[in-house]
């Protein structure tokens, strides 16, 4: 076996092909870099905090601070997205968010950094976030073909799982020797590469719909018709709203996701920390390893759904993997120690990747470019708009009945299967 055949093999895996695109690699790697900035960011916006006040109520306004303009403008942030080029939107917050991390690290480098301007930096993030997540899951079916995409979406959820279990630690660590200041530099620093990364892509634009090799990413006949483009930022919204509830697979997807995201946020959050340290007495090591366990699953979920192409009974496979979902929530509230929870918790997880991967390729695959944006933003603001109420309802219960909290949420997302299943998702989801 020759040295050069190795590579051409790995080059061959579905879930690698994406990286013969010269434009894609360059991309993938620049966000990357930015998603591993992110991780020193939390870790050390957590800390400067706690130094500067000692009070976990801080923290959860700073974090509150970047939650609310996040789920406010999430929609404006889909209009915006389909009224310009994603590509340039990705550029500007890429680039915005540089120049807001570089101010608080100068801040803290010079001791002169207070709570208020944690705070101010903390509302930038969370508004240019919301129209940096919808420009950035356009761009990708402008980037790649349909083909492609299932491997693409499955890479930056893979690598993303990756960092997000080794990044914590080593910023952990880093903070730890060279303090909060350098590791908010390293992370503005961080989207400097992924916004030259950005403008280093040659492709990605917009292209108009007479465009032959526009024709593979334009709707299916099923799929209503894009509407004129509207003048106000309102309308634009209204626009996309209406597009994506006039079509029966599309509006029964945003309500199971919005249900799915609803349910999962506070049980797992603030659910299974309570039950490492009050039901199962195992502290923060517990919930770390019952964590890792849902990592490790969405990991391997991720690169199943990047591998195995097109499947046959898409959506009849996406509503099951939903039910079973529902059904391991509830099986949660009643499992008697830490090692059954993981195991439970890695199933649930690979469901979970897989199930991201799917649905994410498939509304980027159906849905018109013209109308992605605003069409993302919806699915989005499920998760984003959702998860702080989630949050606020299972932290009211869990002391109260914390296996009610379960049981009820997998309660939610066993009756969005029913009601996909009522309007026959299943099949149209193909």
């Amino acid at each position: 076996m020759s040295a050069l055949s190795i590579p051409a093999r790995v080059r061959g895996l579905p879930m690698l092909r994406p990286f013969a695109d010269r434009d894609f690699r360059i991309f993938w790697a620049g966000e990357n870099v930015s998603v591993l900035g992110d991780q020193f960011h939390f870790v050390a916006l957590a800390w400067l905090t706690l130094q500067l006040t000692g009070s976990g109520l801080a923290l959860g306004t700073v974090l509150m601070a970047a939650a609310v303009p996040r789920a406010l403008l999430m929609l404006f942030g889909g209009a915006i997205s389909d009224r310009y080029q994603p590509k340039t939107v990705i550029l500007a917050s890429n680039a915005l968010r540089a120049v807001a991390v570089g101010i608080i690290a100068a801040l803290v480098l010079t001791d002169r950094a207070e709570l208020w301007q944690v705070a101010v930096m903390a509302v930038v993030f969370g508004t240019v976030d919301a129209f940096f997540y919808p420009a950035i899951s356009s761009f990708l079916p402008l980037l790649l073909g349909p083909e492609r995409l299932p491997a693409a979406n499955a890479l930056f959820q893979a690598t993303g799982q990756l960092i997000g279990l080794v990044g914590p630690a080593l910023a952990g660590v880093v903070i730890a020797i060279i303090g909060t200041g350098p590791a908010f530099a390293l992370d503005s620093a961080s989207f400097v590469v992924a916004a030259v990364a950005i403008v280093l892509v040659h492709g990605g634009l917009r292209r108009l719909a007479k465009d032959p090799s526009a024709e593979a990413v334009m709707p299916e006949p099923s799929t209503p018709p894009t509407p004129q483009a509207p003048t106000g930022i309102l309308a634009t919204i209204r626009e996309g709203a209406a597009y994506a509830f006039r079509d029966p697979a599309l509006r029964t997807l945003l309500v199971m996701s919005a249900a799915l995201n609803f349910a999962f946020t506070g049980p797992i959050s603030v659910g299974l920390p309570w039950l490492s340290a009050n039901r199962f007495d195992a502290g923060a090591a517990g919930f770390g390893i019952m964590l890792s366990g849902w990592g490790a699953g969405a990991l391997i979920g991720a690169i199943v759904a990047g591998s195995v192409g097109r499947i046959r009974h898409q959506g009849g496979v996406i509503v099951a993997i939903a039910a079973v979902l529902g059904l391991g929530l509830a099986a949660i509230g009643v499992a008697p120690n830490v090692a059954a929870v993981t195991l439970i918790a890695l199933a649930m997880g690979v469901g979970g990747g897989f199930i991201n991967v799917t649905v994410v390729s498939w509304v980027q695959q159906r849905t018109d470019p013209a109308i992605l944006g605003r069409v993302m933003s919806l699915l989005m603001l499920g998760s984003v708009g959702l998860a702080p109420l989630s949050l606020v309802v299972t932290g009211a219960l869990i002391d109260i009945h914390p296996t009610l909290v379960f049981l009820g949420a997998g309660g939610i997302i066993l009756a969005s299967v029913g009601v996909a299943l009522a309007s026959r998702a299943d099949r149209v989801l193909g």
